[in-house]
């Protein structure tokens, strides 16, 4: 039993512990957009599948031998793959520079690839481990339970994604955690080989394959089975697909609803997975755990508090967010598993029954990843999913029992039309929303909406931006009004601060007061209105939908063309374009602001040691870093700090309240002179400008290795900011170093 156990638990710890591991290689090169792990979900659920298929062929078609020694075959490949890798890139699971995305079209297929490659054939292996073991087990030894190896499994694979973002990712950087991982593997390939000893030794080499290798696949699911033995109809096997499928959308809806708004990353890819699992353990674990009415109570009540969390938007506070959508993921992921548990065949179907829950899961990823952005232009998939959790539920209350009083009838059809209600009530909000939206676009990198806003008032009648459930800036209707400063971009904010003390530095020592600016992040261009006749301004922006909107498509902004400075659009991530332009030599820009926020979330790829290295290599002698850091649930404000003193920056922290045109906003600006910050321009400022230095060590640095966004989650960031007992003001220095 010892040997079987190691296998199972280490195997299923390895298949979910790297699969946060994969997304963070991927996500740097595609934006940081939450589709990331979105589409690495559907890779993973599409190789299990194959994995469950072969397990399911190999168990029920060959002799106890012939499995042992093609799968210790495939387990020497999977294991001369990793080692090749290791030896060519010099990590074995770490993607060449060549899976670097050269443009932004087909990106999911890209990205499927670059995981295919890298690491598929030993995600494959691992993936075959669960089911074909346990028959392994079975056969070698008929006398014992295998029951415990299911559970250790699930074990495996929750320490595996609770252990992650909490115990792994703050403190281990990428390439150890890939190394470990390889050692893991090699470790299972060592209890893997002890198993099959076993098998040869003890069973028969001309035993057959089993008359019923369903058998061999019900650990899987210990619970008591169906009686029924007849074949399942295709309306029942249907049946199967849909449910499993309803639960998988849940599953992806939910967590690209929680990534957009905070940040892509480990830390909130998991919670909803390890949801998702233990709503899969309970229901499969024995037909008691699950009860309708309790279930689509708690339902009902889910549902309300995501309806509430949805009309509050990113205001609310991200542990409630969290709460709300992890409850409802849990009711209605166990409502789909649990009416699924109860619907499963005889134990002579069972291995087909699981092929089947894994066409769901498949189906349910293609349908998020690739037909969800087809059809829809904003993420429907999310209150539809939970509506059809209702309706799943419903369907199960309105199974009359055999004996009924007339006071549990009027329960339960009270109960069933709250679901009714609850089920319409959040899709009808979602589309009361859009009655202000004049256009709607999504793609990989997001959802983006134009709404038309305050139309009774001539004066304040603009279209905005919204990327989310935030909006990234707006332009007034008005003809005299289209160019004034608006949102994040004011004269008074920390981008309109450094443009103005530039200005007012060069212009006091003789010198032309043109600007190179470069801007990360393009939204509705309104930064465009505080650049000035002979600035050079250059905007990076990775979705092609903002480049068309900024640019004027559809007549709803104009900033860019109405500027009167020169600028240029380059499409790709920032960060990989900078890259490739240092190639060339440095860009010198006098202002670089940094502002790549997709909805509240931002990617921290943008806000690591190295892509703040990179900025410094384009500034000018006296250039200026600005970075946004305005944000709902992160403190930034730490990590900005520790970047200006590993550099040697001076730094200042810009706060502007909302007011007018200005909505509330925070920039950290870093220079390598410690006099700008004292300039007039920013004495004669509205906003609170507070020039920052960092006590003692950083207590952490984000890098490229080591990064979480769990270290910078505070209550009530941007709050604390002044109240942080390791920031402190800086001391006054004599005097500017130019009038």
């Amino acid at each position: 039993m010892v040997r079987y156990a190691l296998a199972i638990f280490t195997s299923a710890f390895l298949l979910f512990g790297v699969q946060p591991l994969a997304g963070r290689y991927a996500l740097p090169w595609y934006g940081g957009t939450p589709a990331v792990w979105t589409v690495c979900m559907l890779f993973f659920q599409a190789v299990l599948l194959g994995g469950y298929a072969y397990a399911h062929a190999v168990a029920s078609r060959l002799r106890p031998r012939a499995q042992a020694f093609l799968h210790l075959g495939l387990l020497v490949v999977a294991l001369g793959a990793l080692a090749a890798r290791a030896s060519w890139t010099g990590s074995p699971l770490a993607p060449g520079d060549g899976w670097r995305p050269v443009d932004e079209h087909l990106p999911v297929l890209r990205l499927m690839g670059m995981l295919a490659v890298t690491l598929g054939l030993p995600f494959f292996v691992l993936s075959t481990t669960g089911p074909l073991l346990q028959s392994w087990f079975a056969r070698a030894r008929p006398e014992r339970s295998p029951y415990v190896l299911y559970a250790l499994s699930n074990a495996g694979s929750l320490l595996a994604l609770l252990g992650y973002p909490f115990l792994v990712e703050p403190w281990v950087g990428r390439s150890a955690q890939a190394w470990g991982w390889a050692a893991g593997f090699i470790l299972f390939v060592v209890f893997v080989l002890a198993c099959a000893r076993d098998l040869l030794r003890r069973a028969p080499a001309a035993n057959a394959p089993s008359a019923n290798p369903a058998e061999e696949v019900r650990m899987e699911a210990p619970g008591d089975a169906s009686t029924a033995s007849a074949r399942p109809s295709v309306g029942r096997t249907l049946t199967w697909l849909a449910l499993s499928t309803c639960a998988s959308v849940l599953l992806l809806a939910t967590t690209n609803k929680l990534s957009q708004d905070v940040a892509a990353g480990p830390f909130l890819w998991v919670m909803p997975l390890a949801v998702y699992l233990v709503t899969f353990i309970l229901a499969f674990s024995r037909e008691s755990f699950y009860a309708r009415t309790p279930y689509s109570v708690g339902l009902i009540a889910s549902v309300v508090l995501v309806t509430y969390a949805h009309k509050e938007g990113p205001a609310m506070g991200l542990g409630w967010q969290v709460l709300f959508h992890a409850s409802a993921l849990f009711t209605g992921a166990m409502v789909c598993h649990g009416e699924l548990y109860r619907r499963r065949p005889a134990p002579r179907y069972l291995s087909a029954f699981y092929l089947w829950v894994s066409v769901g899961g498949v189906l349910g990823g293609v349908f998020v990843n690739l037909v969800a952005p087809a059809l829809f232009n904003t993420y429907w998939e999310h209150p539809l999913a939970l509506a059809a959790c209702c309706g799943v539920a419903f369907a199960g209350l309105m199974r009359r029992p055999k004996e009924e009083t007339v006071v549990a009838r009027t329960q339960r059809l009270l109960r069933g039309a709250m679901l009714v209600g609850v089920a319409v009530h959040l899709p009808v909000l979602v589309a009361t929303d859009l009655e202000r939206v004049r256009f709607a676009a999504r793609n990989f990198f997001g959802v983006v909406r134009v709404l038309e806003l305050s139309q009774n008032d001539p004066q304040q009648h603009q279209y905005a931006l919204r990327h989310g459930a935030i909006t990234h800036g707006w332009q007034y209707i008005r003809p005299e009004r289209r160019n004034i400063p608006t949102a994040y971009y004011t004269t008074d904010s920390g981008l309109g601060l450094a443009l103005a003390e530039q200005r007012r530095w060069r212009q006091a020592l003789g010198l032309p007061t043109g600007l190179r600016v470069g801007m990360l992040g393009l939204g509705v261009g309104n930064s465009a209105t505080l650049m000035a006749a002979g600035d050079d301004v250059r905007f990076y922006e990775i979705n092609p939908v903002i480049i068309d909107l900024a640019r004027g498509q559809g007549g709803f902004f104009s900033t860019l063309t109405d500027t009167p400075a020169h600028v240029e659009v380059v499409e790709g991530d920032a960060r990989i374009s900078l890259e490739k332009e240092l190639e060339h030599g440095s860009r010198q820009f006098d202002v670089l602001a940094l502002d790549v926020f997709s909805s509240d979330a931002i990617p921290v790829h943008l806000l690591t040691k190295e892509a703040v290295t990179l900025y410094l290599q384009h500034l000018a002698p006296h250039g200026v870093l600005a970075l946004h850091i305005s944000n709902q649930h992160l403190d930034l404000v730490p990590i900005s700090l520790a970047h200006a003193r590993a550099n040697g920056l001076s730094a200042a922290l810009v706060a502007l309240d909302s007011e007018g045109d200005a909505v509330s906003s925070a920039w950290m600006l870093l220079s390598p002179d410690k006099e700008f910050f004292w300039g007039s321009t920013f004495r004669q400022s509205r906003a609170r400008v507070r020039r920052l230095v960092l006590r003692g060590e950083p207590e952490y640095v984000w890098t490229d290795e080591r990064s979480s966004v769990l270290q910078a989650l505070r209550p009530r960031a941007q709050g604390r900011a002044a109240a942080d007992p390791n920031v402190t003001d800086a001391p006054a220095v004599a005097g500017p170093s130019a009038p």
